[in-house]
């Protein structure tokens, strides 16, 4: 097997150059053994229009069978498991030299404002995308009130 090694011009300094890394996630995070591993997690936009909100999830390599959309007590989850290809080396001769691809299971949670109309919710998987549409009542949408002089 090949493997892609980073070589340091003084190799006695190389070991320096994890010093500051090392203080940042000290001062930063000083207790990382309480951090709970987190897997991969989707990209995701949420976007507010006077009609709606619609949350927007990226999702390559799953299908919509993949993913699970539900709301309970004003709370939107998005969830669902990206399976792991094959991938055995060897098999054709082949050998990874990088390996980046995330797999697993992932949970996404929104709490919405409780303007929402819950049984109007829609749910859109297309390319790799999924869009929920999530449309406002009509007392969110607002109204305009005319002044008239007295």
């Amino acid at each position: 097997m090949v493997a892609i090694t980073r070589r340091s011009a003084l190799p006695a300094l190389a070991e320096f150059e994890t010093l500051p890394r090392m203080m940042r996630e000290f001062f930063n995070e000083p207790f990382p053994t309480l951090r709970a591993p987190v897997g991969w997690m989707p990209a995701v936009e949420v976007r507010e229009s006077p009609e709606a909100m619609v949350v927007t999830a990226e999702l390559p390599g799953m299908t919509e069978k993949d993913v699970n959309v539900t709301l309970e007590n004003n709370i939107l989850t998005i969830s669902g498991e990206k399976k792991e290809e094959s991938r055995k080396e060897g098999d054709d001769g082949g050998t990874f030299h990088v390996f980046e691809r995330y797999y697993g299971a992932f949970t996404r949670a929104f709490t919405l404002p409780r303007t929402v109309e819950a049984e109007k919710i829609r749910a859109e998987f297309r390319a790799g995308v999924l869009t929920v549409t999530l449309p406002k009542s009509a007392a969110a949408k607002g109204r305009v009130i005319n002044v008239t002089a007295g």
